[in-house]
């Protein structure tokens, strides 16, 4: 890291556009509110993230990589290794590294999840 002074910042989340990242289907839509792309903040990646019914992301595990998910509102299947629960507002799901894990929108209305993932970069 160099010798500069690293800011803290305040960022309004209606400022952040939607994103729908890859191997993101159906609208499952984030925004990347802190993290190395848009803020001084190098280790972690925080988002919130939105998924119509029906909305997912594809199978997949991290290298190195820890998540933590928090549930807002409504109603999935989160998949870990293969076994599928039903998640829900104030369901909170913690992921070490290595483990194949999915979310998705089974519900009638949008599911509303926080994802802290650290380190943020899975190299």
């Amino acid at each position: 890291m160099s010798d500069r002074k690293r800011k803290p910042g305040i960022h309004n989340i209606a400022e952040i556009p939607w994103q729908e990242f890859p191997d993101h289907f159906g609208g499952a839509l984030s925004k990347a509110l802190v993290g190395p792309g848009n803020t001084d903040i190098q280790g972690i990646d925080y988002r919130i993230s939105c998924y119509q019914p029906m909305a997912y992301v594809a199978a997949h595990t991290h290298k190195v990589q820890e998540q933590i998910y928090h549930v807002l509102d409504g109603e999935g299947l989160m998949e870990i290794d293969g076994a599928k629960t039903v998640v829900r507002r104030h369901d909170v799901i913690h992921l070490p590294p290595g483990v194949e894990h999915a979310i998705s929108n089974s519900g009638l209305v949008d599911l509303v999840f926080l994802v802290v993932t650290a380190p943020a970069s899975d190299d």
